[in-house]
């Protein structure tokens, strides 16, 4: 999976010269944190709900409500925008573009391709675009935990035991938490997977139905 299959592609974003009062308004309207600031098509900042509620005027202040809002009139998202804003490609791999969130510690990634903005993607993208789907939140079905199914020797069980039974599967992956346990977790389409179960019970494999959604 690429950046390209999960970023939001209609990006509203807005020149270095908006006002912040205008920045604000129009993440406000939206329900926006942060706005790409783009100037002659090249994305040359990025302007966050923070920044701009930091760019007010301190409670110290002596300025009166009518001279805050004329200051804040006059500032531009040029003053207070972050300048060093890190990017991905519509092409970079989701697994990368975590990385590289993570290791810059952002909450969102513009994606930039020929120094234009192509869209953009958050930390709910990948929530509920990745680990959603892994996790089945909001699927229907059943998810099995197989102790031992990661090795190697029971995973061809645990394959001809999906094949028998006709089972789909959705998603499978195996914690990193404890690797010695070896343990196999996969999400089936399907909610009846009694059998299957009772089949790798039989060759000795612990397996249980595990909880997941919210219901």
């Amino acid at each position: 999976m690429k950046i390209k299959d999960i970023m939001t592609y209609n990006v509203v974003t807005i020149p270095s010269t908006t006002p912040i009062i205008e920045a604000e308004r129009i993440m406000a309207a939206h329900g926006f944190e942060r706005l790409p600031v783009v100037d002659m098509g090249k994305l040359v900042g990025l302007v966050t709900k923070d920044n701009v509620l930091k760019a007010g005027p301190s409670a110290a202040t002596t300025l009166s409500r009518g001279e805050a809002v004329y200051l804040l009139s006059r500032l531009t998202v040029a003053e207070i925008m972050k300048r060093n804003v890190v990017t991905v490609s519509p092409e970079t791999t989701v697994e990368k573009a975590v990385a590289i969130a993570q290791a810059n510690r952002v909450g969102c990634l513009p994606v930039v391709e020929a120094d234009a903005v192509r869209g953009i993607v958050t930390t709910n993208d990948f929530f509920y675009k990745v680990l959603n789907p892994l996790f089945g939140l909001g699927q229907g079905g059943a998810r099995v935990r197989i102790s031992g199914g990661a090795d190697p020797k029971h995973m061809e069980q645990v394959a001809a035991a999906i094949a028998r039974f006709g089972l789909t599967v959705t998603s499978l992956w195996r914690p990193f938490v404890d690797p010695q346990r070896n343990e196999l977790i996969i999400q089936f389409n399907e909610s009846d997977v009694a059998g299957f179960m009772e089949a790798l019970r039989a060759s000795g494999l612990e397996v249980e139905k595990r909880e997941f959604g919210a219901s």
